[in-house]
Order: C-alpha cells, then sequence, then structure tokens
C-alpha cells in the first residue's frame, strides 16, 4: 500500500509493460522506426498512448484534435480508437517527420481518418474556430513547442465541447518544473500553464505522472 505515486524502477516498468500494454503492431513499427532518429525522445511512451487510446475510447469520441504530430504515433493511436467515421485533425510544420507517420497510417488502415495540417497549429485551430467549430471537438492531444502551450490551450478550451477532454503532455518536464534553478523559457511556459491550470474554473484538472506527465482537462 502507499499513500503516494510510486517511483518506476527499470524491472517494475517492464512489469508494467509486460502486463499492460496490448500495441498495435502497426504502432510498435512506428515506434521502433522513431527510436532510431535524433530527436526519438518526442516520442510518447507506449503506456500513455494505450491510456489515451482507452480515454477516447470512454468518452465516445469522434473528433479530436492533435497538436503537434511527430512521427505520427500518438494519432495512430488516437484514430485506432475512433469509430469508422472518425477524424483526427493532426498539426505540424515539419514534412519530413509527417511523412513517415503517413507512411504508418497507411500501414494501419488508419489514414482516412487522420486529417494533416501543415501550418503552423494557432493558424489551424483559429481557422477552425472562424468556421463556426467551437465546441464541437470531443478530444484534443497537446505536445508541440512548449512556449505556445498557453495560447494552444486557449484555443482548444474553444473547440472542445462542454464535457470533453484536453490532455496536455510533459507538464512535469523531467522534474525541471520544481526545479526553481531553471528558467530556460520552455520550462517557464509549463509552470505557468500548470499554475494557471490549477485554478482555472472553466474545467476540471488531474495531473498524472505517467511518462513525462499528463494533464487531463475536462471541459465543464
Amino acid at each position: 500500500m502507499s499513500n503516494r505515486t510510486i517511483g518506476i524502477s527499470d524491472s517494475l516498468y517492464e512489469y508494467l509493460l509486460n502486463h499492460s500494454l496490448r500495441e498495435h503492431d502497426v504502432l510498435k513499427a512506428l515506434r521502433e522506426e522513431t527510436a532510431k532518429l535524433d530527436m526519438s525522445i518526442m516520442q510518447i511512451a507506449p503506456e500513455q498512448g494505450q491510456f489515451m487510446q482507452l480515454l477516447v475510447s470512454m468518452i465516445g469520441a469522434k473528433r479530436t484534435i492533435e497538436v503537434g504530430v511527430f512521427t505520427g504515433y500518438s494519432a495512430l493511436c488516437t484514430a485506432l480508437a475512433l469509430p469508422d467515421n472518425g477524424q483526427v485533425i493532426a498539426c505540424d510544420v515539419n514534412e519530413e517527420w509527417t511523412d513517415l507517420a503517413k507512411s504508418y497510417w497507411k500501414q494501419a488502415g488508419m489514414i482516412h481518418k487522420i486529417d494533416l495540417r501543415l501550418a503552423p497549429a494557432i493558424e489551424t485551430l483559429q481557422s477552425l474556430i472562424d468556421d463556426n467549430q467551437s465546441d464541437t471537438f470531443d478530444f484534443a492531444f497537446i505536445d508541440a513547442d512548449k512556449t505556445s502551450y498557453d495560447q494552444y490551450y486557449e484555443l482548444c478550451l474553444k473547440l472542445i465541447r462542454p464535457g470533453g477532454i484536453i490532455a496536455i503532455d510533459n507538464v512535469l518536464w523531467g522534474g525541471s518544473v520544481a526545479d526553481t534553478k531553471d528558467q530556460s523559457d520552455d520550462t517557464k511556459a509549463i509552470r505557468d500553464l500548470n499554475k494557471k491550470l490549477v485554478t482555472d474554473n472553466r474545467v476540471d484538472i488531474s495531473m498524472l505522472p505517467i511518462a513525462d506527465g499528463l494533464s487531463l482537462i475536462r471541459k465543464n
């Protein structure tokens, strides 16, 4: 028994994966190819992807947003959990990484569910608002440049329906958010958003110590 979150050793982490992870073959192949890249640290953890799949299924999501695609693992996780007529609006600016993503989306038979928008995410999200799509999305996942996190949050909050969920990645930032000596722009941006969320009465929140920290926000 424990009255606080336990630490995860390497052996316990392996146990967790071996007794929980049900990873689609294409997801596993994509994760393994992404691991070869110099920026592989940007890949979300497989247990986080599975958790988001479960969440998307539990809320009956049909329309979702992803801010920050990288090689497409999290978008594919979401797409696999959606009904056949479901949709992911996927926002990114890197054509090389998203070309890799598209190849795996095709392999998994999910590319018809994913609408990739290669443009600054703030522009894409604002265009959806301007197109009268506020309050029409069920789920959003934010995992992009940290200094824009607050802007992404505010735009996604407009787009998500009441009762919908926003998931924000990297909210523990490797522990740096609790290190007052770290005053980098990225750390301060995450720290400021975390401080804002804990008192934001427009939403219900829970910060989870999964992977690099994941905050779940439910719009009231």
